[in-house]
């Protein structure tokens, strides 16, 4: 790269206007959409879509909710010619959608394009011609006066090959191409001049679209641009003003919405931003923009990863697993703060009026996504994230201590393993952890009796296997728990049951239906040094749950006494491997 690179490149000339207005003006409604996923997008692909491929991608694009779609350029592919006839002969245009198709400002092929629009209901021509002045001057060697003449000669081509179809609904635009680097006065003197050879009135207007066919500045200056046009074109109420903006800049989203508080009234793009060089803008991120803004966007993206499918499938171009609202991952924390903040907003979320949940400016349930994809742990990972996802896949619900205790043996089992976990693995570790299936002591049998003396006193005997050798005990409490304590010899410090939702409730697994009305039992008992140890018991029967957890709690004790703990959460887990 250059150290002076000032030298080779020289930014694009600002412009004056300081009583510009497009700064204090705020979006309000979403913009007429043109998708041109069909045709611009279509010329971006590495291998364009065939005729079956575009029929696929046109009905998602129908389904999704766009009036106007760029189906091709049919002039120049025999493909796209076809395809513009297929959808008119076989009746694949819903009344209330209407077809573009773009030509050139070239005699022979506007003939060639109303041949391929001949019967439909409704159409619009776009034609186009360079009006910059490198392509003026270095590409086509033409004089301002020459490039108006052209576009104003075409136009008035395309009025009479129009008006000699009457029985179609026929609607003009027009793109001076390359706009963002044409001299303003040009721009509007030749923009004014196709608008009187259409014979556009403010009752049939003439789409002006402005392209930034190439990004050459920052999305303030484009604004800058639409507003000047806006101001200052003679016949405006005989125009709409659209924009096309491309991303070479990376900022293709900002300048289109900036272009629309500058007057734009329409807006054109593809589906996740597919379009020549950087892309095109994305209408995907332009509409959820406008929805988390709590603006109707006129478009349907509630199925996305269908829609995203189709796209990817047609175009064979992966979407990116970070882009805006559609990627695999934008909804995803792997970081520990991020886990807990979106644990704790989702957990209030239903106490407040708007969403708001932290890291999240979109519900993913609003696109299609279920929660599961939120939180995903790996070694970033902390004990908020793996709480959630404990409730969320399984309706674990640990108290605070076990969650600590979790996530340090979550630590020492991802150091030593690496990778990503998911919430089986997460749900395996947590009871091997807290309820050892081979600590010292079994249940084989107990059994609760109430007092004939004291109804309110509950008697136990319980009946373990130690070392080969059976134990019975007996013991009371005015709780089945309590009495179960004193049975084993030990002290509760705290306890916490649930009873958890279904598996079919939670969206888990076929093979964990025998789960259903299942109990939950935490319990802390006084351990060695008068440190609590941690239990974890569950079962159909509560009262068999609280049991098992007591027993879980003094076998890790029994465990600790005896010089094990310090490792506990890395040999109890040592054969659940992670996801590659």
């Amino acid at each position: 790269m250059l150290t002076r690179p000032s030298e080779k490149y020289a930014p694009l000339p600002g412009l004056e206007l300081p009583d510009r207005r497009w700064p204090s003006r705020r979006l309000e409604k979403a913009p007429i959409w043109l998708s041109t996923d069909l045709r611009d997008g279509n010329q971006a692909l590495p291998e364009p879509m065939g005729v079956e491929a575009k029929l696929e991608l046109w009905k998602t694009l129908v389904h999704i909710g766009f009036k106007e779609i760029e189906v091709g350029f049919p002039s120049a592919s025999q493909v796209d010619f076809d395809f513009v006839r297929r959808l008119i002969e076989e009746g694949h245009i819903p009344e209330d959608v209407t077809v573009q198709v773009l030509t050139p400002a070239r005699e022979e092929l506007i003939e060639r394009t109303f041949l391929s629009l001949e019967g439909a209901s409704r159409a619009i021509v776009h034609m186009y011609n360079a009006t910059a002045p490198h392509f003026r001057e270095t590409v086509f060697g033409l004089t301002k006066d020459e490039v108006v003449e052209l576009a104003a000669y075409h136009a008035k081509l395309i009025r009479t090959q129009a008006n000699a179809r009457p029985d179609t609904d026929w609607r003009f635009e027009y793109s001076p191409e390359a706009f963002s680097q044409t001299e303003l006065p040009f721009a509007r003197k030749i923009s004014d001049e196709v608008c009187a050879a259409f014979a556009s009135t403010p009752e049939r207007p003439m789409i002006l679209n402005l392209p930034a066919t190439v990004e050459v500045s920052t999305p303030n200056v484009f604004a800058d641009q639409v507003e000047w046009m806006d101001r200052h074109l003679e016949r405006r109420s005989a125009i709409c003003i659209s924009v096309h903006t491309h991303n070479d800049r990376g900022t293709g989203v900002a300048a289109a919405e900036l272009a629309q508080m500058a007057g734009a009234e329409r807006v054109e793009g593809c589906l996740f931003g597919n379009g020549e060089r950087t892309g095109n803008t994305c209408l995907v991120t332009l509409a959820l923009n406008l929805y988390t803004h709590g603006m109707d966007p006129q478009l349907d993206f509630s199925s996305m990863d269908a829609i995203r499918q189709v796209t990817e499938k047609v175009t064979k171009l992966p979407v990116h697993p970070r882009h805006p609202y559609a990627g695999d991952l934008v909804y995803t924390a792997f970081s520990g703060t991020h886990q807990d903040a979106i644990r704790k907003g989702m957990a209030a979320r239903h106490t407040r009026d708007k969403w708001d949940v932290p890291y999240l400016p979109l519900d993913p349930a609003d696109v299609g996504r279920n929660y599961r994809a939120m939180v995903r742990v790996n070694g970033q990972s902390g004990k908020g994230g793996i709480a959630f996802i404990l409730e969320e896949e399984y309706d674990v619900h640990l108290p605070r201590p076990m969650q600590e205790e979790l996530r340090d043996a979550f630590q020492v089992m991802v150091d030593r393993e690496g990778g990503e976990f998911d919430a089986s693995q997460l749900y395996t570790l947590t009871r091997r952890l807290f309820a050892p299936p081979d600590g010292r002591d079994q249940l084989v049998a107990h059994q609760l009796m109430v007092d004939p003396q004291d109804p309110q006193r509950v008697e136990a005997m319980v009946e373990i296997e130690r070392g080969g050798s059976r134990l019975v005990m007996q013991g009371s409490g005015d709780t089945p728990l309590s009495a179960f304590a004193q049975a084993l010899g030990m002290t509760i410090l705290q306890s916490h049951e649930h009873m958890a939702r279904s598996p079919r409730e939670l969206g888990t697994r076929d093979d964990e239906s025998s789960m259903d009305g299942r109990a939950m039992v935490s319990v802390a008992v006084e351990g060695d040094e008068n440190q609590p140890v941690w239990g974890f018991g569950e079962d159909h029967n509560i009262v068999r749950a609280s049991l098992l957890a007591l027993l879980a709690a003094g076998n890790r004790n029994a465990s600790r006494e005896g010089g094990t703990s310090s490792s506990a959460g890395s040999h109890l887990v040592s054969d659940i491997q992670p996801d590659r």
